[in-house]
């Protein structure tokens, strides 16, 4: 089977390293990392056509922004099988509204909100709730879009930012506010043809870019599952009281949804809430994810595709942990064009898949930086010390000029708890 995967970060290239298993992957438009990959006896290899010029089997779109913009529908509509919703299900990211007002029509627990696009009813709203302040772009702002704070000036001038478009453009002229939910968090991603839907193992990220949970919001600092607040029993009670209504909604608007849908819950003291919906595989969700999958992957996403998943996924016993490194200045001003060293070293360490996320060719060949993100350092062990030890033990022999990562990614992980995002 060949299979296309569209995209070109982390998420794709591990996408690429657990479909290549099983079946030859070529990725639309890749990165440097994916040659690399393929070198050591994986059947991946990156194209710089554009994915409807590419001949698949299966086409797995990793990216929310295609989504969002139909191309699943284009390839389906060509005779394609495709992993991933078309536009209408591909709203449930696209529009924070949209996606609340789903769960709002499917009974699903979720935090209270109120949708805005003028200023001042934002602001009356928002001073009506008590601390933190969660504020949050309509639109799609890479995992950057949410304010959650304790100080009510800051929230406002987010806001204010927000719906003139001055922070995030036409994505922020509508905003979400919700109240703020407290627990442990958790990421479920849950494999669905529309009808049949099996979770994947759970994971639990870290959005904010410093220890303790310093800092702005990222699109991911890292990651880890399994996630010992999260045991089977509160899988199940997510997938009843949350996936499988918000599935049957969609069914009820006629709205076909084959793919991935990914459920950031709250683990509150009256049981899991939801805070957001993805609509394609997390990052660095997926880096931690995926590397748990044993088997035939890419015959299990074609299951899924073609609307006739049959399949369990078949899952390691081992935990793992995901590392990002970040350019400096990220998430804020990246500075990119630092040359990258180490990885060859970072990739003897036992256990770990060295994943590009940002990283580009300069004129004289060197690896560089070109994205915030620049690599996730996945690793699986037998406990998730012992990956979390492996991650960053890589970690520490890559190098670039001013990269950071988290220090602090699984160390409590029995422990964790936070507020929405």
């Amino acid at each position: 089977m060949r299979v296309l995967v569209v995209g070109s970060g982390a998420r794709e290239h591990a996408l690429a390293v657990a479909l290549g298993r099983t079946a030859d992957v070529v990725v639309s438009p890749g990165n440097p990392g994916m040659d690399a990959t393929s070198a050591t006896g994986q059947r991946i290899s990156s194209s710089s056509a554009p994915p409807e010029e590419i001949e698949a089997d299966l086409v797995v779109i990793g990216p929310e922004g295609p989504l969002v913009d139909g191309l699943a529908d284009r390839l389906r509509r060509r005779g394609v099988a495709v992993f991933g919703p078309g536009a209408e299900g591909a709203r449930l990211e696209g529009s924070k509204a949209f996606m609340k007002q789903i769960a709002r029509d499917a009974g699903v627990p979720t935090a209270d909100f109120g949708v805005f696009d003028q200023a001042e009813p934002a602001l009356a709203y928002l001073r009506s709730l008590g601390r933190p302040y969660v504020v949050k772009t309509d639109g799609l702002a890479a995992g950057k879009g949410v304010l959650v704070t304790g100080d009510l000036a800051e929230a406002e001038d987010d806001l204010r930012a927000k719906l003139s478009g001055a922070s995030f453009g036409d994505a922020g002229r509508r905003v979400v506010i919700e109240e703020a939910l407290a627990g442990p968090e958790v990421s479920l991603l849950v494999l669905t043809d529309g009808t049949r839907a099996v979770a994947l193992p759970a994971a639990q990220d870290y959005k904010r870019v410093g220890d303790g949970d310093a800092g702005p919001n990222t699109g991911g600092m890292g990651a880890y599952s399994p996630v010992p607040v999260a045991p089977d029993e509160v899988v199940a009670e997510i997938m009843d009281r949350i996936v499988e209504p918000t599935l049957a909604e969609l069914r009820r608007r006629s709205i076909e949804y084959r793919g991935v849908l990914y459920a950031g819950c709250m683990l509150t003291s009256e049981g899991p809430k939801l805070v957001e919906f993805n609509v394609r595989f997390g990052d660095p969700e997926a880096e931690v994810v995926l590397p748990r999958l044993s088997g035939d992957v890419a015959g299990l996403l074609l299951e899924v595709a073609s609307g006739k998943l049959r399949s369990v996924p078949e899952v390691v016993p081992d935990a793992a942990v995901a590392v990002v490194l970040a350019a400096p200045g990220y998430p804020t001003a990246p500075r990119l064009g630092s040359v990258i060293a180490g990885l060859e070293r970072a990739g003897t360490v036992a256990g770990v898949t060295v994943l590009h996320a940002g990283t580009g060719r300069d004129p004289a060949g060197r690896l560089i930086a070109t994205g915030g993100r620049v690599l996730v350092l996945s690793a699986l062990g037998p406990s998730i010390a012992a990956a979390a030890e492996r991650a960053y033990e890589a970690a520490a022999l890559v190098f670039f000029a001013g990269s950071h990562y988290r220090r602090d990614i699984a160390r409590f992980a029995e422990t964790t708890a936070g507020v929405n995002r």
